[in-house]
């Protein structure tokens, strides 16, 4: 079906739209919501024939304006036609205010493919453009190539074309020839190079099997930051030459897992490989799982990391890489050298007996705060529970730096028991996953009995262990005489599986065990910020009454313009005020509430916290001084002899009281952050209240204000618009009614039914 171009071109334009255009000097309002997305997408429907969709304007002027939202979601609107979708990709061309444009997961059509290209040549506001998933077609790169090369204003720094397989009818040079467009595109200009900071090509198979494509690109001193070639079929070793040469400064992310080792090149590009670890500056994140890694690149790998001193806290990720007996040998040996790794990764290696000597070499790691071993334990007998016990061992030293351990999916049995035991006293984990190990209830008995006494732990993570309702119910009462675990997700596919015997038992265990969730749930809403909350009720409350508004102030000013030759009277003088005034009142909102975060960031109820925090330390101080002294009384009361032999120690018991008191931390903590939480909600209720009825006084205010303007240009000089005075009437008697229901502007709009779901009932 033929579908007409979706954008006019410059000389269509009438000069009546060009007038009152967003971009106009002569237009009332000089920042209409969301940049005036809602106009020019009406405004696109209406030439191209298509009905204008209320939902999406609402969508867009109520949710994305209150969430200060510049991310467009096509899966938003993935219930609509793909015309529908076409409109809006083309009303981003020119729009300022979203500076993202996010598909995943959606096959989108040509329409919307051709409208997002138009977009990425046009707009100079477009930051990050993802369409992962998104069914693009092979010569995509090629046209995406063409399309940047046309804007010179581009300002994309974050690019993601994951998982869009290439369409089979292409050949294996066409792909290649598209590829190679796009990064001779990227090379073309210095402004992609000092300005592109996000590349994702994951899960395209193929793309960069050839030598020069995208390499080209790479090779060039860049900005980039985050790098994804993923499944991409790219010879790893190859890509590390032109890694050391363009991306050493400013990578963090990098993610090469899924791909092969050209072996007959590992020992020609193994000094490139290493030089890159040792030179990297800003690395945080490395990928190299699912591939088969050659035991010679993995001792580059660590003794590049060895030899680097300038990143820490690495997020290493070899699982899946078939290290074996042999990789074992290589991690016993060069791991304690790396100390710039703080999460570790080896699951799913096949390391099995060999981790005998490998988690010694985890013991009193420095940095090493997480590390994962799951699918590595294929043994049975004396060996596991030998193993068991390191693990045991590594996590109860008291010098262990870990915070997180993950053994998932090792299917441990009942001899797993033994690590589960160990968490009641365990004081350095916060976090474990011990799912996929069938442990079933005598497991979930242990942890039961270990929730009750351990005070660290944060998460757990429990499924998959056969668990049945008794063993369900266990975990509850351990969870119930818990009071510092955070976050325990429901064990769905272990519940989906109990439920079915004992649903009554399931059901009261869950309710213990949900009321986690809504602690999780607690701690997120303290995160929502105030000022997402002012602009929610800005978003909810104040829009209709701003549309109203623009209706009249556009009405207002024509009457302004149709009467400029005219003398200048009294009413076009206060037409012009009321016209400042409606321009003004739009910032009117934000700067209130601008104005009571400047205020309260050290307002007196945070200077009177910080005093009572100081004073509330030194009676702590006091306090425990009284105490302790009176302790030593009593212990050289009744035990004179061994008292007086503990003051020749050094340093002296009776000095005991000198050295002991609260973190000032502590109280400092409990007064800003939890007290203050309860105080600051409350005078933001009180002050979220105050704002809204300043700020609805003075709309309403303005809205008769306009209504009485317009009414006193129209009805006098009716003769200028060339209308009966009947039909001046009943043109102001409209905006009349829209006075009269200003307090209805001011309600919760109803979002619009859904066109689809409309066209059901």
């Amino acid at each position: 079906m033929y579908a007409p171009a979706i954008c006019r071109t410059e000389g269509d334009v009438s000069d009546g739209v060009l007038k009152f255009s967003p971009n106009s000097e002569s237009s009332v309002e000089t920042q209409k919501t969301c940049g005036g997305f809602s106009e020019t997408y009406a405004a696109l429907c209406d030439y191209n024939g298509i009905g204008c969709k209320e939902e999406v304007q609402w969508d867009v002027d109520t949710i994305y304006h209150s969430q200060d939202n510049r991310e467009f979601n096509l899966l938003d609107f993935s219930h609509l036609d793909s015309r529908d979708l076409a409109v809006m990709v083309a009303s981003m061309a020119y729009n300022t205010w979203f500076t993202k444009l996010y598909c995943k997961d959606m096959r989108i059509g040509s329409e919307v493919v051709e409208q997002v290209l138009h977009t990425v040549s046009k707009s100079s506001s477009l930051e990050e453009l993802t369409l992962e998933n998104a069914g693009l077609k092979s010569d995509f790169p090629q046209k995406m190539a063409t399309a940047l090369s046309e804007n010179p204003a581009s300002v994309i720094h974050s690019l993601n074309l994951a998982h869009n397989p290439l369409d089979n009818q292409g050949t294996g040079a066409s792909e290649t020839l598209c590829v190679v467009s796009l990064s001779q595109a990227l090379c073309s200009s210095d402004d992609y190079t000092n300005s592109l900071l996000h590349l994702d090509l994951s899960k395209n198979p193929g793309i960069l099997s050839g030598e020069d494509n995208m390499y080209l690109f790479l090779a060039q001193t860049n900005c980039l930051v985050h790098l994804d070639l993923s499944g991409t079929d790219c010879a790893v070793d190859s890509l590390f030459g032109a890694l050391l040469r363009g991306c050493c400064a400013d990578l963090s992310y990098l993610n090469l897992s899924k791909n092969c080792f050209s072996h007959r090149k590992v020992r020609e590009t193994l000094p490139v490989f290493r030089q890159f670890f040792s030179s990297a500056f800003s690395l945080t994140h490395v990928n190299l799982s699912s591939m088969k890694l050659p035991l010679d690149t993995l001792r580059a790998l660590f003794l590049g990391l060895s030899s680097n001193p300038h990143i820490t806290d690495l997020h290493l990720d070899i699982s899946g890489c078939e290290l074996r007996s042999a990789g074992a040998g290589v991690l016993q040996e060069l791991f304690p050298r790396v100390a710039c790794i703080g999460t570790l990764d080896i699951s799913d290696n096949g390391l099995d007996g060999d981790l005998l000597g490998v988690i010694p070499a985890f013991s009193r790691h420095p940095s090493l705060k997480h590390l994962l071993l799951g699918k590595n334990f294929n043994i049975k007998g004396r060996v596991l529970h030998d193993i068991l016990q390191k693990l045991v061992q590594l996590v109860q030293d008291e010098e262990c730096a870990l915070q997180s351990l993950s053994l998932a999916d090792s299917r441990l049995r009942s001899r797993g028991t033994v690590m589960v035991n160990a968490l009641g006293s365990n004081a350095c984990l916060r976090k474990v996953d011990l799912s996929g190990n069938s442990l079933e209830d005598a497991g979930a008995k242990m942890l039961s009995k270990a929730l009750q006494i351990n005070t660290t732990l944060r998460s757990v993570m429990w499924d998959r262990n056969n668990t049945t309702a008794t063993g369900f119910q266990d975990v509850a009462r351990g969870l119930e005489h818990n009071f510092t675990l955070q976050y325990m997700p429901i064990p769905l596919s272990d519940v989906t599986q109990a439920y079915r015997s004992a649903p009554e038992k399931i059901d009261q265990a869950l309710t213990k065990v949900g009321y986690l969730g809504v602690l999780c749930l607690i701690s997120i809403s303290h995160m929502f910020s105030q000022k997402q909350a002012l602009r929610l009720h800005q978003g909810l409350v104040t829009s209709t009454a701003e549309q109203v508004m623009e209706r009249l102030c556009v009405r207002v000013h024509q009457q302004v313009c149709v009467l400029r030759g005219s003398e200048e009277g009294k009413e076009l003088q206060a037409a012009r005020q009321v016209l400042k005034e409606a321009r003004n009142s739009r910032a009117l909102y934000p700067s209130l509430c601008e104005l009571v975060h400047v205020l309260s960031v050290d307002g007196p109820v945070r200077q009177k916290l910080d005093f009572l925090a100081g004073e509330l330390t030194k009676a702590a101080d006091k306090e425990l001084q009284v105490i302790v002294d009176s302790m030593v009384s009593l212990c050289r009361e009744l035990c004179p002899m061994s008292s007086s032999a503990a003051e020749r120690l050094n340093p002296p018991l009776s000095s005991i009281s000198e050295r002991v008191s609260i973190p000032r931390s502590t109280i400092r903590t409990a007064l800003m952050e939890r007290a203050a939480q309860d105080i600051n909600r409350a005078l933001e209720e009180v002050k979220l209240s105050v704002v809204s009825y300043l700020t609805n006084s003075i709309v309403d205010q303005i809205l008769q204000e306009l209504y009485t303007t317009h009414k006193a240009l129209v009805l006098p000089h009716a003769h200028y618009l060339s209308l009966p005075v009947s039909q001046s009437l009943d043109l102001a008697g409209k905006y009349d009614t829209i006075a009269i229901q200003k307090r209805s502007a001011r309600t919760r709009r109803i979002r619009p039914v859904s066109t689809r779901l409309s066209k059901l009932t």
